[in-house]
């Protein structure tokens, strides 16, 4: 009777709260094909953390908890780094999300101060409205050389990674990967409407360009066509203006995807004249509460060190020119390194 009893307050409990039954803990498997020179504890030591940092987002998102327990009696820092406990809470206090895989397969790449997985699954749970580009969301985790979790954040293209496998020597590769990392802080920046954290990664004089579609008048035709016309802004108007943009909105969710110059190795060059210089061409979708649009991000990223990196210019241009959208800003129009190398 008693066994009854228990199964019938189970059965009753999970009509009542589905979404708390459903709270699974996450294991996670590394695959190490491309970086064999690590030990097996090592990786079983990274598994074991994410998997315990996933199955706790997993509880408190079915829990709907305002914050996440990244308390030491629950992810000890040999688990988790503070700073990477700071990013994820700035992440979970913008939206929840959660792992909805119960096993979670990921390629290792090796870095020079520790690891990257790129490809972590998770779904969005919005708080009472639809959020931005859908459900569905990639995280990137970085660990240092002894497995502990260093950096916890949403990855814009988790495809660019291996696009530039082929793409120059070790190093050349490693120097692209942080590129690509130093973007997703930089959308993770307008995603948690971190301005102090923009304010750090502008430098001081930044050139900062924004494209606007208008209609000029063309005497050979005899008609009114569009024409994109550029504003230039210091880094104080720039960010001034987000300031008035986050306040405006419940959310922002940015995300980058790729496109390249001439096919190469996908949309990061380094300038000819000085190696510390690249450049990132990008396609950007802004979603947010009350606005909406998609367009061109150029990006001009300097190395001042191997983890210390700053702004240089910032360009967005209309992917189209016509509200129809049947009119595409052309190909070379579009910024790239070649208009800004220093």
């Amino acid at each position: 009777m008693k066994r009854k009893l228990i199964v019938l307050l189970t059965l009753v409990m999970a009509l009542a709260c589905p979404k708390a039954m459903q709270a699974e803990e996450v294991t996670v498997t590394i695959l190490t094909d491309n970086y064999t020179d690590v030990s097996k504890s090592l990786v079983e030591t990274m598994q074991r953390n994410l998997g315990r940092l996933l199955s706790e987002i997993n509880m408190s998102d079915s829990q709907n908890k305002a914050q996440l327990n990244l308390a030491n009696s629950n992810i000890p820092e040999s688990v988790m780094s503070p700073d990477a406990k700071g990013m994820l809470n700035a992440l979970w206090d913008n939206i929840h999300f959660s792992c909805d895989d119960a096993e979670v397969v990921d390629k290792l790449w090796p870095m020079k101060d520790g690891f990257m997985l790129r490809q972590i699954p998770l779904i969005i749970n919005p708080q009472g409205e639809t959020f931005g580009h859908g459900n569905y969301q990639e995280a990137t985790v970085d660990f240092d050389k002894n497995g502990r979790i260093v950096d916890f954040q949403f990855v814009f293209d988790s495809q660019l990674s291996e696009s530039m496998e082929r793409c120059g020597s070790a190093v050349d590769m490693e120097r692209k990967l942080k590129i690509l990392k130093f973007c997703d802080k930089f959308a993770t920046y307008y995603n948690t409407k971190r301005l102090d954290k923009l304010q750090e990664i502008f430098s001081d004089d930044a050139l900062i360009i924004t494209g606007n579609v208008t209609q000029v008048y063309h005497p050979e035709a005899g008609a009114m066509k569009p024409k994109v016309t550029y504003k230039k802004q210091t880094k104080t108007e720039y960010l001034s203006n987000l300031r008035r943009t986050f306040a405006r909105n419940k959310y922002i969710d940015v995300k980058f995807s790729e496109i390249g110059e001439g096919g190469g190795c996908g949309p990061v060059t380094v300038s000819a004249n000085n190696p510390n210089m690249y450049g990132v061409r990008l396609h950007q979708a802004w979603r947010s509460s009350n606005y909406s649009d998609d367009g061109y991000v150029f990006l001009l990223w300097e190395f001042r060190g191997e983890d210390d990196y700053i702004l240089h210019v910032r360009t967005w241009q209309p992917e189209y020119l016509d509200r129809a959208k049947t009119q595409p800003l052309p190909q070379e129009e579009v910024f790239s390194l070649s208009d800004f190398d220093l």
